[in-house]
């Protein structure tokens, strides 16, 4: 049985590995085609180079930028719009070319709440990744950015409520509030210790944000410990798109 291939979609680097690293990695051990679109940063900034470091490490191919500006970093991306300043349907429309290009199965991106933060990049990505999944399956829109394409699969990167107990007390110093969802929200909880270590080396492959005290900073002073409990387990929430493919198309148990 084939491995569904597999396409992330985040706002800004590092939020692949935070977020999704462990199904990104275990993906691609399985022999599964995986890659990541990352919404903000030019592609010759020192984020985008750490962006290839880390998706080299999860096996998931060479950054895809659309190289928008991060909303609150306007020299992420010189000359270019901030992310939530591009009109929506702008955005949807570089999905979509991505999406036909590479044609996953799954997609996997920010939950409504744009993770626990709930920065305003994750949720205009979490927006348009929705937008871009169901167009692109059909070919009167955007008629210009391939054959027409319908993963089978979307699932939202998430916490769950129980969650806090784990990542308050650390996120809790940032005076961040935590958007988690209820947990019976979740559809897929899934053990990614086997590659807790690519997964975090992945992480650290951010310097810029080790660096500066983001939340790859924070797990940068952690012991091994602590990093397998806050980073050992991964959360999803299924949204299944209109298709005629198999239903059992799923995110590796």
């Amino acid at each position: 049985m084939s491995v569904p291939s597999l396409l992330a979609v985040f706002a800004h680097p590092d939020d692949e590995s935070l977020m999704a690293g462990g199904v990104l990695a275990r993906h691609a051990a399985a022999g599964a085609r995986t890659a990541v679109v990352t919404a903000t940063w030019a592609p010759d900034s020192p984020r985008a180079a750490e962006l290839a470091d880390a998706l080299r490490l999860l096996g998931a191919g060479a950054p895809r930028l659309l190289g928008h500006a991060d909303s609150r970093v306007p020299h992420s991306a010189p000359g270019r719009a901030r992310l939530c300043d591009v009109p929506l349907d702008e955005t949807v429309g570089e999905l979509v070319a991505h999406l036909r290009e590479f044609r996953p199965e799954i997609v996997v991106t920010h939950d409504a709440y744009g993770g626990l933060t709930g920065h305003e990049d994750h949720v205009r990505t979490h927006r348009a990744t929705l937008l871009a999944v169901h167009a692109a399956g059909l070919e009167r829109l955007h008629p210009d950015a391939g054959s027409p394409w319908q993963p089978s699969a979307l699932y939202l990167a998430t916490h769950p409520h129980t969650a806090v107990r784990a990542w308050g007390g650390h996120l809790a110093l940032t005076g961040k509030a935590l958007r988690t969802v209820p947990d019976e929200r979740i559809t897929a909880t899934v053990d990614v210790t086997p590659w807790l270590d690519r997964k975090t080396a992945a992480i650290l492959a951010h310097r810029t944000e080790v660096a500066r005290g983001a939340a790859p900073g924070l797990i940068a002073a952690l012991p091994a410990a602590e990093r397998r409990r806050l980073l050992g387990t991964e959360w999803y929430t299924r949204l299944d798109p209109l298709t005629t493919r198999p239903p059992q198309t799923a995110l590796l148990p």
